[in-house]
């Protein structure tokens, strides 16, 4: 039996290179398959080649697996040289653990450093190895302001019975402290919520629900909340109900919105149409809550039955339509259905019909009398200067159409 021979030695690297473990190992020659046998017990050329080829090492290819193996080795052996070393530098060591602390802590472990250095307000210095505030602010390189507001906020969790009081702290101790998550609570971040505006912004946010560094921040900001409002149409929203919100009690800003409204001209027809929306759906209200219909003549009659139940499919409609709806289309068709439905109960009533026409006549009666009792001449010294035809011819028809009225209603008046 014929065996292949590796004649890949000529590649194997030599010298320097001859120490380089990466480099694999060519194939061993017992690995290589026994080459077939012809019928006649010797080995063909031709089917020997071939899996004996098959076999032996290539450069290349090794090469490009061993780069492979070893890229995806290198962070496993960096890890590996680290435990093996056993050696990490004090400073790392220090950080690590203080970032562990903060990271549970948060503010708290910062807070501590202020509360057993700095001496309770009042407190002379002589009586304590503490510093001021001033003094701590100076060495740590920041605000007084800063340093204080750590200061109140350890102050409050002390009131709170959540961390010991400052007499109870000495410069350098340590004591357990509360979760980070607490911090937030009795910290404020900017001096602005000390005043009495800041005081009211943190109440009015406590009272929402959010945290007050949050309204602070937006109320030391106009400019922003302006940025907000314009591109933001959920700002908008939340800026308008605020606004309502606030003008029960407060008459300036009410006036002051009057005012740009009036000035507007978009803003009044808005008003107006509201306004008129608002009526058509008091009217149709006032049908299913009290049971009673104003006629157009200005009576006040009992509402049928269908009509009752009309508007109240119309209201039921409108109430259930979503706050961002606009109800003045609902409305508008919910009055004009009730108002014909009215108009054909007056029609089929006749001594109903008969009031409603007294009722127009002497409503269109009193305010044509009003209107020409305005009509005086009393504050005109020459009525030379206001004097035209037209107002003669005027009067004249309108003597004409009141003496037909007259002798009308007398003409009853004759038969009775």
């Amino acid at each position: 039996m014929t065996v292949a021979i590796d004649s890949s030695e000529a590649a194997v690297p030599s010298g320097e290179d001859a120490g380089d473990t990466t480099v694999a190992e060519p194939t061993p020659v017992a690995d290589v398959p026994e080459a077939r046998q012809s019928d006649a017990g010797e080995e063909t050329a031709d089917s020997a080649a071939p899996s004996a080829s098959e076999n032996f090492w290539q450069p290349g290819a090794a090469e490009a697996e061993a780069e492979a193996d070893n890229a995806d080795e290198e962070e496993d052996e960096e890890d590996e040289d680290d435990d093996a070393s056993g050696e990490v530098p004090e400073s790392i060591t220090r950080d690590a653990q203080e970032f562990g602390v903060y990271a549970r802590t948060g503010g708290w472990t910062f807070a501590l450093k202020v509360a057993r250095s700095v001496r309770p307000g009042g407190q002379p210095a002589g009586e304590t190895p503490k510093v001021s505030a001033r003094k701590f602010a100076e060495l740590a390189g920041c605000s007084a302001d800063r340093v204080m507001r750590f200061y109140k906020a350890w102050d409050k969790a002390a009131d709170d019975g959540v961390v010991p009081q400052f007499e109870a702290l000495a410069p350098g101790e340590d004591v357990e402290l509360p979760d980070a998550d607490v911090w937030l609570s009795y910290y404020v971040s900017r001096s602005s919520a000390g005043s009495v505006r800041g005081q009211a912004i943190t109440e009015a946010a406590e009272a929402e629900g959010i945290r007050p560094t949050k309204a602070l921040e937006v109320a030391e900001n106009p400019t922003a909340l302006r940025a907000a409002i314009l591109a933001d149409p959920g700002t908008a929203e939340a800026a308008r109900k605020a606004l309502m919100d606030r003008l029960g009690e407060d008459p300036v800003l009410r006036s002051g919105l009057a005012r740009d409204i009036v000035r507007t001209d978009d803003m009044k027809k808005a008003v107006a149409e509201e306004s008129k929306t608002g009526d058509r759906l008091e009217y149709v209200r006032k049908i299913v809550e009290e049971g009673q219909v104003k006629t157009p003549a200005g009576q006040k009659i009992e509402a049928p039955r269908q009509l009752r139940e009309e508007a109240e499919r119309h209201l039921s409609l409108i109430d259930e339509l979503d706050e961002d709806e606009e109800a003045g289309e609902w409305a508008r068709e919910a009055y004009d259905s009730v108002r014909t439905l009215v108009a054909q109960a007056v029609e089929s009533d006749p001594e109903l019909r008969v009031q409603e026409r007294r009722a127009k006549f002497y409503s269109s009666l009193q305010k044509a009398t009003k209107a020409f009792e305005e009509l005086t001449f009393d504050d005109v010294q020459e009525i030379d200067d206001i004097y035209e035809d037209d107002m003669v011819l005027r009067l004249e028809e309108l003597q004409k159409a009141i003496s037909v009225c007259i002798t009308a209603l007398q003409t009853v008046q004759q038969k009775d």
